[in-house]
């Protein structure tokens, strides 16, 4: 038998960011027509968001992050992570020079 591949943390929390743009867009009183004319998405697009849906398109999520004034949260998402040795090893290497132009 297969095993098939969970995906229900990501599932979870999609929900969980759906639902907090919907509480935001409710927030600010906006209607879901509005918002999403707003994002540039359709109202059905605007529910799938709010649903945290999967197959949306990441550059909807992202407008709707800017539309909310939230976009700089993204900021450090994938920032590069180096450990406590490779910070160490890092320290020590002599910064990296520019080579000089030979002359002509």
């Amino acid at each position: 038998m297969k095993s098939m591949v969970s995906f229900d943390e990501p599932a979870a929390v999609l929900r969980e960011l759906g639902a907090r743009v919907r509480a935001a867009r409710l927030l600010r009183n906006d209607s879901m027509d509005v918002f999403a004319q707003r994002i540039a998405v359709s109202v059905p697009t605007l529910r799938a968001i709010e649903q945290g849906i999967p197959t949306v398109q990441i550059g909807s999520w992202l407008n709707a992050l800017w539309a909310l004034d939230r976009l700089d949260d993204l900021k450090s998402v994938l920032e590069p992570r180096a450990s406590l040795l490779e910070r160490a090893r890092l320290a020590r290497q002599p910064l990296r020079q520019r080579a000089r132009r030979r002359p002509s």
